[in-house]
């Protein structure tokens, strides 16, 4: 991996360690598997993607891949975890989808690919590197004029880090120890300024409530804890 990447080594193994796991919607990543519906259908209400050329960065095991192929989308997921590559690879196998899985960053594919895209998802991944902003600029160049461009994250505040980090880690035990770190949490303004500076224009900010022990995920207005924004070039 070149040094300069964007990227987080451990967060890397921990996900790879992770693998197995990610099509388990019963097991540590529940809460992915229980929000996927609500952020599939916020990309999909907003850019219609049957047809459309989508990337998804940070694609994991390929949750959301999957589901936005489901819709017609044709799809490209990258990630750098080559251990969830491999899983979502197998899995697109079993489901019968042609998505393009690919083992890179945003940064490296938009000095490759720019202006390739229609729509651009990047998902819980934000949290997860070292140079947020890079992303941004990444996507913003990755993405057609007039494309759109989508994120989601979780807000730095104290209600994030008492039920997202706490309850969820520590206490219930729904999510694995470790998985987000406080301080590399992002809040909607400073998302909402990297983009600006990406040349993308903020059209929606919308709240994400979830509920784990039911299992219930819906949008709100309420961003305190988790959230999705909508960009457009």
């Amino acid at each position: 991996m070149n040094p300069d990447d964007n990227i987080d080594i451990g967060e890397i193994s921990r996900f790879s360690t992770m693998a197995a796991i990610w099509w388990d919607p019963k097991g540590e990543l529940k809460a992915l598997h229980d929000i996927n519906p609500v952020r599939l259908n916020y990309v999909d209400d907003r850019a219609v993607i049957a047809g459309k050329r989508v990337l998804d960065v940070g694609c994991g095991g390929g949750l959301l891949s999957e589901a936005m192929a489901s819709r017609g989308a044709r799809v490209t997921g990258i990630d750098m975890a080559e251990a969830s590559l491999g899983v979502a690879r197998a899995h697109m196998r079993e489901s019968g989808f042609a998505i393009d899985y690919r083992q890179t960053t945003a940064e490296t594919m938009a000095d490759a690919a720019p202006a390739t895209f229609d729509v651009v998802v990047c998902m819980e991944l934000l949290e997860h590197v070292p140079r947020p902003a890079s992303i941004l600029n990444a996507c913003g160049r990755l993405v057609k004029p007039g494309g759109d461009v989508f994120f989601a994250t979780v807000n730095r505040t104290w209600l994030a880090h008492l039920l997202v980090i706490g309850a969820s880690e520590y206490l219930l035990g729904i999510v694995r120890k470790g998985t987000h770190t406080f301080d590399k949490l992002v809040k909607p303004d400073e998302l909402k300024k990297w983009g600006t500076e990406a040349g993308l224009s903020c059209i929606d900010l919308s709240g994400l409530r979830y509920i784990p022990l039911g299992g219930y995920a819906a949008l709100c207005r309420s961003t305190a804890m988790n959230y999705m924004m909508h960009f457009r070039r």
